[in-house]
């Protein structure tokens, strides 16, 4: 082997052995000045404490969470906020019975599924707004469509006491049952973090759904640092 041959062997084996690292620093280190921490949406009343940053009182926020709840799932299992614990999530609204819409807004969600199904941070959840007619067996039926439905991927019922509110108060959204089968419900998708915070709303289009899943991997990065948790 000739001097030159063995020098760009070395050269080679020293990128192969300093690139993940470096790569790891910019995103890390370097990436703080590149990547914007998505916003928290709702309301932020101040705690009337303080913590300070380079000597600097700074007030303390009360940033705004979904809210206990208990539903379930499509196997019968109890859907709670600890179920989300150390997890981020997707949320869409739908009705089993709903004529176009429902099954566009399910059908992001299975294509966004996917992308995440090795993930064990990712999770997905279709929340129905007509619980009455959409009970477990009703979902655990529709959800059988779709090719990775679970554990993932929960289709949540319980009951409009705790459904609609959860939707008001917690998602900050609007439902309406107008009677007769018919519903004025959600048609965002919604992205909430590991401490049940709101960081996203999306329509239901190609277009928003792109964007969400690359603030999905924005929020999993930011989960990341915080958790050193892997990414994928």
């Amino acid at each position: 082997m000739n001097k030159t041959s063995l020098i760009k062997k070395i050269l080679i084996l020293v990128v192969i052995l300093i690139l993940p690292g470096f790569l790891y620093y910019l995103l890390t280190v370097k990436g703080e000045n590149r990547y914007h921490p998505l916003p928290i949406f709702g309301p932020k009343p101040l705690a009337g404490t303080f913590h300070k940053v380079k000597g600097k009182e700074i007030p303390d926020t009360i940033f705004h969470t979904l809210g206990d709840f208990r539903l379930y799932d499509q196997h019968g299992r109890t859907v709670t906020p600890k179920t989300f614990d150390n997890k981020i999530f997707v949320a869409g609204f739908f009705y089993t019975h709903c004529p176009t819409l429902c099954n566009t807004i399910n059908g992001y969600i299975d294509s966004l599924n996917r992308n995440y199904v090795k993930s064990e941070l990712a999770y997905f959840v279709s929340l129905s707004v007509d619980p009455q007619r959409d009970s477990v067996k009703v979902l655990d039926g529709y959800s059988r469509q779709f090719e990775h439905p679970g554990p993932k991927w929960s289709f949540l019922t319980g009951d409009t006491a705790t459904i609609y509110p959860l939707i008001r108060k917690g998602f900050l959204m609007n439902v309406v049952d107008e009677g007769k089968g018919d519903f004025i419900y959600p048609d965002k998708l919604v992205l909430v973090d590991s401490h049940k915070r709101i960081r996203g709303y999306y329509d239901i289009s190609i277009k928003d759904v792109t964007r969400l899943n690359d603030e999905i991997k924005v929020l999993m990065l930011e989960e990341y640092r915080s958790k050193e948790k892997p990414l994928y």
